[in-house]
C-alpha cells in the first residue's frame, strides 16, 4: 500500500478533509468517504445529546427500517428470512425467564379452577389427571426448548408450524393462538374487578376497576419486553413465596398442627371418597372433566419459547428456564394438589363457584378457613389477583407478538408488524389494548353469556397450541435426519427426545377426545347443542381457518416434504462447524464433573 494522504482533522472546522486510501493494484480509493461518514456520526450523535428528552421520547416510537426480502424468493423462504431479521429487542434476562417458567402460569386455574375439579373428580381424580397432564406439558416444553434456542425468530414457536408442518397448519395455529390471547385479556380484567369484591366493593364502582386494570397492563408493556419481563419477575415471585407458604402450612395442618380439627391425614380419601360418584361410570365420567381445567392451570407454560425469541442468550437461558417447568410441576402443582385433597372433601358445598375467580370457592381459602386461621385468606385474594393481572400482563405480550408474526408471514397486513426503535410492536400492542376494552360490559346483564361464548373460543386452544409444538418438533428431527444432519449440531437437545413429542402429542389427542365426551354429555346436565359449542367450539373455528387458507392460497399439500424444511435461517449460531466443536468441549468437560453434578445439570441448569 502507498502512503495515505491525511489532513489534520483540528481543522475540520475550516474545511471538510477526507482521508484517501489508495489500492496498489486498482489504483482506486477504498476508503474515500469514511471519514464523511464518521462526521454524519459525530453531527447525528451532537444532535441527539442536545436534543430535548421530549425529543428522544417521540423519536423512540419511530419504525425501524428492516431489509427488504428477495420477492424472488418462496413464499417459505420469505417467512423465514422476516421472523429471522424481526428488529425486537433482545432485552430479557435469564432471571426473567426462570421466573417466567416457575411462576409464570401459576394463576386461578390452581388457586380456583383445582376446587371445581375437586368437586368433580375427588382427590384421587385431579391429582392423577394433573400429573398426566403434567408430563404432557414437561415433554411438550421440552420440544419448545430444542427449538426455541435452534431458532430464536420473531414469533417464537407460532412460526415453527408454518416453517415444519404446512403454511395453512400454520396459519390456523397462529390465529388459534391470538384468539385465545385476544381474548384473554377482556376475560382477565373482567376477572380481576370480580376478585376486588371478595372486600364487598360496591358494584358502581366495577368500570373503574376495569379501567384501573387495563390502563395498569398497557403500560406496562408500554416499557416494552424488559417491562414485561420485570413485572412478571415480581409477579412470579409474589405467587411462587404464596405457594411455598401454604405448602408449609398445608404440612403443619394435614399433621394437626391448625387451632382446629386436630390430625387430618388422609380421612376425606376413605369419606367421602377418592372419586367422586357411585359407579365407575361415573368416576370416570367425573376424571374425563379435569383434563380441562388442568390445561387451563397450565396455560403459558409456552410462553417460554415466545419470551425466548428476546432474550440476551437464548443457549442459555432457554434450556434453563424450560428445566424449571419439571420443578413447578412436581412441587407446586402436585404437592399443592396432594394437601388439597387431604384437607378439603370433595363435597363440601363451598368448592361451588360462581366464577372462576370466586376466592371464597378456592379450595386454598377453604382449607385454611375450616382449620381456623384467619386472615389469611385476604392474602390468598390478593395473590389471586396478582395472577390475574400477570395473566392480563402476558395477554397483551403474547398477542402483540403473535399478531407481528402473523403480519411477517404475509397473514395479516404490512403496518401490523409496525416495530419502533424501542423493539415495541406498536399496532399489535393497540390491537390487543383495544380488544380488551370489551372489559367494559362487566356491569351488563348479558356479561355472563358473552363471557362464555368468548371463552368458548380459547376454550381448547392451549390443546391445538401443545399439539403443534410436538408435531412440529417431531417434523423438525425428521427433516435433519432426512437431510442427514444429526443432534449434535443443536445447542440444546431435549431431554425426552422425539419420544416425548409423540407422548406429548397422543396425550393431548386423548383430552381432546376426553372434552369431546364432557361437551356431548356435560356432568349434572343433558346433551344439548349450547353445552355442546361452549365447549368445543375452538375445535370448529380452527378447522373453519385451516380450510380457508386452503381455498385462499390453492394450497392443497398436506405437509412440507422433509427433504424440503428449512433447518437453517433464523439460526443465532451460524457457524455449524464451530457449534459442533463448541458443544463437544461442554460434553467433554461435563463428563469429567462428579455425578451429582451432572444431574443437576439435566434437571435443573
Amino acid at each position: 500500500m502507498s502512503s495515505p494522504e491525511e489532513y489534520n482533522l483540528e481543522d475540520r472546522s475550516k474545511e471538510k478533509n477526507i482521508t484517501i486510501i489508495r489500492d496498489d493494484f486498482s489504483g482506486q480509493d477504498i476508503v474515500s468517504e469514511s471519514l464523511e461518514s464518521f462526521d454524519n456520526q459525530i453531527d447525528s450523535s451532537n444532535y441527539a445529546s442536545h436534543r430535548s428528552a421530549w425529543g428522544n421520547f417521540l423519536d423512540s416510537f419511530k419504525r425501524v427500517e428492516v431489509e427488504e426480502v428477495d420477492p424472488n424468493l418462496t413464499d417459505l423462504e420469505k417467512i423465514a428470512i422476516k421472523t429471522a431479521r424481526s428488529p425486537l429487542q433482545h432485552k430479557l434476562k435469564s432471571r426473567h425467564l426462570q421466573m417466567i417458567a416457575i411462576g409464570g402460569a401459576i394463576g386461578t386455574g390452581l388457586f380456583v379452577g383445582s376446587g371445581r375439579a375437586l368437586r368433580t373428580a375427588g382427590p384421587a381424580g385431579i391429582l392423577i389427571g394433573w400429573s398426566i397432564t403434567g408430563t404432557m406439558i414437561f415433554t411438550m416444553v421440552m420440544a419448545l426448548g430444542e427449538l426455541a434456542v435452534m431458532f430464536p425468530v420473531s414469533g417464537g414457536f407460532t412460526t415453527y408450524a408454518t416453517r415444519f408442518i404446512d403454511e395453512s397448519f400454520g396459519f390456523a395455529c397462529n390465529f388459534n393462538y391470538m384468539l385465545q390471547w385476544l381474548v384473554v385479556l377482556p376475560l382477565e380484567i373482567v376477572a380481576a374487578s370480580i376478585t376486588v369484591a371478595y372486600w364487598e366493593t360496591p358494584v358502581r364502582y366495577t368500570d373503574g376497576f376495569v379501567a384501573l386494570f387495563w390502563l395498569v397492563v398497557v403500560i406496562i408493556n408500554m416499557f416494552g419486553v424488559r417491562g414485561y419481563g420485570e413485572a412478571e419477575f415480581v409477579f412470579s415471585i409474589i405467587k411462587v413465596t404464596a405457594v411455598i407458604g401454604f405448602i408449609i402450612l398445608g404440612i403443619v395442618l394435614v399433621c394437626g398442627g391448625g387451632p382446629v380439627g386436630g390430625y387430618v391425614g388422609a380421612r376425606y380419601w376413605h369419606n367421602p371418597g377418592a372419586f367422586v360418584g357411585s359407579t365407575s361410570g361415573q368416576k370416570f365420567h367425573g376424571f374425563c372433566s379435569v383434563f380441562v381445567t388442568a390445561a387451563f392451570s397450565f396455560a403459558g407454560s409456552e410462553l417460554i419459547g415466545l419470551a425466548g425469541s428476546e432474550a440476551k442468550n437464548p443457549r442459555k437461558a432457554v434450556p434453563s428456564a424450560a428445566k424449571q417447568v419439571f420443578w413447578r410441576i412436581l412441587l407446586f402443582y402436585i404437592i399443592c394438589l396432594l394437601l388439597i385433597g387431604f384437607l378439603v372433601p370433595y363435597n363440601d358445598p363451598r368448592l361451588i363457584s360462581s366464577s372462576s375467580v370466586d376466592a371464597s370457592a378456592s379450595p386454598f381459602v377453604i382449607a385454611i378457613v375450616t382449620h381456623g386461621i384467619s386472615g389469611l385468606p385476604s392474602v390468598i385474594n390478593v395473590v389471586i389477583l396478582i395472577s390475574v393481572l400477570s395473566v392480563g400482563n402476558s395477554a397483551i405480550y403474547s398477542c402483540s407478538r403473535t399478531l407481528v408474526a402473523l403480519s411477517e408471514q404475509g397473514f395479516l397486513p404490512k403496518i401490523v408488524s409496525y416495530i419502533d426503535r424501542k423493539g415495541r410492536p406498536l399496532v399489535g400492542i393497540a390491537i390487543s389494548s383495544t380488544f380488551g376494552l370489551i372489559a367494559f360490559v362487566a356491569a351488563s346483564n348479558k356479561q355472563n353469556e358473552m363471557f362464555n361464548w368468548l371463552l368458548a373460543i380459547s376454550g381448547l386452544s392451549s390443546f391445538f397450541t401443545w399439539s403443534a409444538i410436538c408435531i412440529c418438533h417431531i417434523r423438525f428431527r425428521g427433516a435433519l435426519k432426512a437431510q442427514g444432519r444429526g443432534t449434535d449440531e443443536l445447542p440444546f437437545v431435549s431431554p425426552a427426545g422425539v419420544i416425548g413429542s409423540y407422548w406429548g402429542l397422543f396425550l393431548n389427542i386423548l383430552m381432546l377426545i376426553a372434552q369431546f365426551y364432557i361437551a356431548l354429555f356435560p356432568i349434572g346436565g343433558s346433551p344439548s347443542a349450547y353445552e355442546f359449542f361452549s365447549a368445543y367450539l375452538a375445535a370448529p373455528v380452527i378447522l373453519a381457518f385451516y380450510i380457508a387458507h386452503k381455498l385462499w392460497k390453492k394450497n392443497w399439500k398436506f405437509l412440507i416434504p422433509l427433504e424440503d424444511v428449512d433447518i437453517d435461517t433464523g439460526r443465532r449460531d451460524t457457524d455449524v462447524n464451530l457449534l459442533k466443536q463448541e458443544i463437544a468441549e461442554e460434553k467433554a468437560a461435563l463428563a469429567m464433573r462428579p455425578w451429582w453434578y451432572r444431574v443437576y445439570v439435566f434437571w435443573c441448569a
